[in-house]
């Protein structure tokens, strides 16, 4: 059953970071080269384009970070045992499609290049101690209540 639920968890995960992400990119519609909200049918061509807006990418990395953090935060809240495992999971998983979007499409700056590595861990992990943290808060609310109740 706790597979189930952790599989779930990783899932939900991934689709909010993604969600955040997909739609920090349309927040400004200067951005937006293409009329149809298919992202990934013009993605190449959306790169192209942004090719030198490093303002664009620092954007992105933002958003990653955010997107990935709130990523980790639901699925840390939705699985049982090593919330900050599967938090960081959630940003492993974040890292490897990044790679594989910067080795499709060669149109990424250098910065962001290096600054992914930077971006996916920390944050996920960071999603993950936020809730760990609020649950042992929870904990020693409940402990302490228990002891002055006896």
């Amino acid at each position: 059953m706790n597979f189930i639920r952790n599989t779930i968890a990783v899932i939900v995960g991934l689709g909010i970071a993604g969600l955040i992400i997909t739609l920090g990119i349309r927040v400004f519609p200067q951005w937006i080269t293409f009329e149809a909200f298919a992202p990934f049918e013009h993605w190449e061509r959306f790169l192209q384009s942004m090719q030198n807006d490093d303002a664009f990418f620092g954007f992105l990395l933002f958003i990653s970070g955010l997107g990935t953090t709130v990523g980790g935060v639901a699925t840390a809240m939705i699985v049982k045992y090593a919330k900050v495992a599967y938090a960081i999971l959630i940003g492993f998983i974040m890292l490897f499609l990044a790679m594989l979007d910067i080795i499709i499409f060669p149109y990424h700056p250098t910065f962001y290049k290096i600054s992914i590595f930077l971006t996916f861990f920390p944050f996920s992990w960071i999603g993950g101690k936020i809730v760990e943290i609020i649950y042992e808060r929870k904990n020693k609310r409940r402990i302490s209540e228990k002891v002055n109740q006896s």
